[in-house]
């Protein structure tokens, strides 16, 4: 569902997913409002990029579920600043030395963030995201995405 929303741009894939996320964190919130985010930040995409896909996932995402969760998204907060190799099919160190140096901080952070994103396999893009959220003031990063693949 995540691969034809993402890569075929087959948006209604990703509604009942989102939907059930938005759900199960509501339902998270309402045991434990204290651990909820002041804003989600997406996983940033080049502009090229987005103009080629025709949308940004990790927004779209993050818009919806700031919506039915009524948190502020922050999408201009980080930029993705160069083009790096697909992270698809590197392995772990490979995805994180792919991704250093690719983020940069445009705003002022919030102390609560989560960041927002389609998948995570190994983790790299939210370790990177994460570093540079927390360099710039972030106290508390979650992690939000639609599924989590063995990588």
């Amino acid at each position: 569902m995540i691969s034809r929303y993402k890569y075929n741009g087959q948006r209604k894939f990703a509604r009942p997913l989102i939907a059930g996320f938005a759900d199960y964190l509501e339902s998270t919130f309402q045991d434990c409002s204290d651990s909820k985010p002041d804003t989600l930040i997406p996983s940033p995409m080049l502009p090229a990029r987005r103009r080629e896909r025709g949308f940004n996932q990790a927004r779209d995402i993050a818009e919806s579920l700031g919506l039915a969760l009524s948190i502020p998204v922050g999408s201009d907060i980080v930029r993705r600043v160069c083009k790096v190799q697909a992270q698809r099919g590197l392995g772990r160190e490979a995805r994180l030395a792919n991704m250093r140096g690719v983020f940069e901080v445009c705003k002022a952070v919030p102390e609560r963030v989560a960041i927002v994103d389609d998948v995570v396999t190994t983790g790299a893009t939210a370790r990177v995201l994460a570093s540079v959220l927390r360099e710039a003031g972030a106290q508390e990063i979650q992690v939000w995405a639609l599924a989590r693949t063995p990588g």
